[in-house]
């Protein structure tokens, strides 16, 4: 743990430039009462939110998936480019530190300015003056990093290449990726600070895939807060897990000793995350009747209450909605109870070149088994569902999310990489 605890360290502006220039590490937690520190997990006050607040980085999970859903996201895929495993386990340690004091709302480093005039600056600049705004930073490892470095044999059964479904059109360049970065935050330049300097510290060691920025949560992770709706205009998310519920969190989010073998161990407190990316015809749904908008949902579009009832948070009866209505096809009483937490976000990427918008929603959920959430689902959806008519899915990967840091000596990904571990 000393040496783990000595590579921690901020670097010094020599030893920045010994990284090659790429190494970086960010300042210590802002001091103070008006940054308030919410445990992974759990809501953050809505006055403390305001006031730009910090999300813990430590925790027995990684904060980003049961904590509450920030407004704004930069998530970014990787590919690994050096085959020596001991210099992308240093990078995974200097990450940890440089995310464990970006979430504190420091500068990278010495900052962007004041240093030596014949170097580059430790920080990119874009971020200072701004607050954490609720930062957090989750790190998921993909199939096909377990094709290096030694590690097939610690590959979980339960990170399986997702299938072909029916009317996939995915964009290879917009699918797939060794590892990812979701980096959420209130404040949008926050997050794409901290990517963008996740990835000079990872120069020459890994190189972005892919990336995407989202806006408008379209899922809440806060009990009795106000759902969010989607760029269809439907609330989006009703019966979405709370971070306060610790025991559906359990059933259906976190990997558990009983999910594991002794080679795939190091999931343990961990999660699965899938990323989808879902095209949606803007155009054509802004065309669609109200009626028939409403019957594919399966819910009013004011209220969001479920077919045949006044609320939207009552029980729906599904054999009130049509065979293919969205919300019957995906209540987990139709799906054998699977259940998925979600953190997607709405996105638009200009237009196609065609006069539409490239616009839809970034779908994020986390589960505890793929196998037995995110495909099932997806199969019974892909197959029946009325909104097909209206998106296309055109990205797609999938992701094994560790355990959280637990303390200062601890890192990314040390369970998988560790021998101690």
């Amino acid at each position: 743990m000393s040496e783990t605890q000595g590579n921690s360290t901020s670097p010094t502006r020599r030893s920045l430039i010994g990284w090659g220039g790429a190494g970086l590490a960010l300042g210590a937690a802002a001091a103070g009462g008006a940054v308030a520190m919410a445990k992974t997990g759990n809501d953050v006050a809505p006055a403390a939110a305001e006031a730009g607040a910090a999300v813990d980085f430590h925790g027995a999970h990684q904060a980003g998936i049961a904590t509450p859903v920030q407004d704004r996201l930069h998530f970014a895929a990787f590919d690994v480019e050096t085959e020596d495993r001991a210099e992308f386990v240093q990078m995974l340690k200097d990450w940890t530190a440089a995310a464990r004091r970006m979430t504190a709302g420091q500068a990278v480093g010495e900052g962007a300015y004041g240093g030596l005039a014949e170097a580059p600056p430790d920080d990119t600049g874009e971020a200072l003056g701004l607050k954490p705004s609720r930062l957090t930073l989750t790190i998921g490892f993909g199939p096909s990093l377990f094709e290096k470095f030694d590690l097939a044999d610690r590959r979980p059964a339960a990170l399986v290449d997702l299938p072909k479904f029916p009317g996939d059109n995915l964009d290879r360049v917009r699918t797939g990726g060794d590892l990812c970065i979701q980096a959420c935050a209130d404040d949008p330049q926050v997050a794409v600070h901290a990517i963008r300097n996740l990835a000079r510290i990872g120069f020459g060691k890994v190189v972005i895939r892919w990336s995407q920025l989202g806006f408008g949560k379209t899922s809440s992770t806060t009990p009795d807060a106000q759902t969010p709706r989607n760029l269809m205009g439907f609330k989006d998310g009703t019966r979405n897990i709370a971070g306060t519920e610790t025991d559906r969190l359990k059933n259906f989010v976190w990997v558990g000793d009983g999910d594991v073998d002794k080679n795939s161990a190091w999931m343990t407190g961990g999660s699965y995350l899938v990323a989808r990316r879902i095209r949606m015809h803007i155009e054509t749904w802004d065309r669609t009747s109200l009626q028939e908008q409403e019957d594919i949902f399966g819910r009013d579009k004011g209220e969001g209450a479920p077919v045949g009832k006044a609320k939207e948070h009552d029980k729906p009866f599904l054999k009130a909605m049509k065979p293919d209505a969205h919300v019957r096809l995906a209540h987990p009483d139709s799906n054998n109870g699977i259940t998925i937490l979600r953190r997607g976000y709405s996105f638009t990427d200009g237009t196609d070149g065609l006069g539409r918008l490239d616009a839809g929603l970034f779908f994020l959920a986390y589960q505890r088994d793929v196998r037995k959430g995110f495909i099932p689902l997806q199969r019974q959806l892909s197959a029946k569902d009325a909104l097909n008519e209206y998106i296309q899915h055109v990205g797609s990967a999938v992701f094994a999310v560790p355990p959280g840091v637990r303390d200062k000596g601890d890192w990314w990904g040390r369970t998988l990489f560790s021998e101690e571990a």
